[in-house]
């Protein structure tokens, strides 16, 4: 199995401060990985160098094979590499369905797109009944799922999710957790970035935790679910 998205001794700085220290990870071809840690523990500084948002001091980071380190963001955009980013962020004065279209994208090699307005559409029915309204009316659960389908317009290899259920109702919760395990099941190669330990355990195929910028673990979540492995000393869950 391949390597959708790989990183490998990667350090990154917000200007004096070293925020991620030797960081490695793979998400493979077609899987979910899980990435856990506490508030400052680097999970959105890694999105934002996998990116391209923020360059990376040292190491690489390829995408299917491919070295993407030191290029700017839309080139890695290029590459199949679509961000939901924390706080969803959509274009609130644009109306729905101009914020699908701003970011459409013919798929890598051009090859017949399987994200359209309709297809969003499907996994989305209530965002075909808001599709003329403004982004800023949308409640905030309807705003989540137009910032996914914002990113499935560029039809993307590899989906980066950061904190997607944060500030979002239980119910609202669901649904966002139901598409993800939907989008997994296609076949889309996923980095989720979540504060819950439980929503990523329930979904993921691998987990990652970053602590102070370092990955201090790495593993399959069906091997740490038989270590019983204690989690709450890198998340400060007591």
């Amino acid at each position: 199995m391949s390597d959708a998205l790989s990183l490998r001794e990667v350090d990154a700085f917000y200007g004096d401060s070293h925020v991620l220290r030797r960081v490695s990870l793979r998400v493979r071809e077609g899987r979910l990985l899980g990435l856990l840690g506490r508030n400052g523990a680097g999970k959105t500084t890694m999105m934002s160098v996998t990116v391209g948002l923020l360059p990376a001091r040292h190491g690489a980071i390829t995408v299917f094979g491919r070295p993407v380190t030191g290029r700017p963001p839309e080139a890695i955009a290029a590459e199949g590499v679509a961000l939901v980013p924390q706080g969803r962020r959509v274009f609130r004065s644009l109306t729905v369905r101009e914020n699908l279209l701003v970011a459409a994208r013919r798929p890598r090699g051009g090859g017949p797109a399987p994200w359209t307005l309709g297809t969003v559409a499907e996994l989305f029915p209530r965002l075909r009944e808001r599709q003329h309204q403004v982004a800023g009316s949308l409640s905030g659960g309807e705003q989540q799922m137009l910032a996914i389908a914002r990113a499935l317009m560029s039809n993307p290899r590899v989906l980066l999710m950061d904190e997607p259920s944060e500030g979002l109702a239980p119910q609202i919760i669901a649904e966002v957790m139901a598409t993800i395990r939907r989008l997994k099941a296609q076949g889309l190669s996923i980095l989720l970035v979540e504060q819950n330990p439980k929503l990523v355990f329930d979904v993921a195929d691998e987990v990652v935790i970053l602590n102070s910028g370092r990955v201090v673990i790495d593993a399959p979540v069906a091997e740490l679910r038989a270590r019983e492995v204690d989690l709450r000393q890198h998340l400060g869950i007591y």
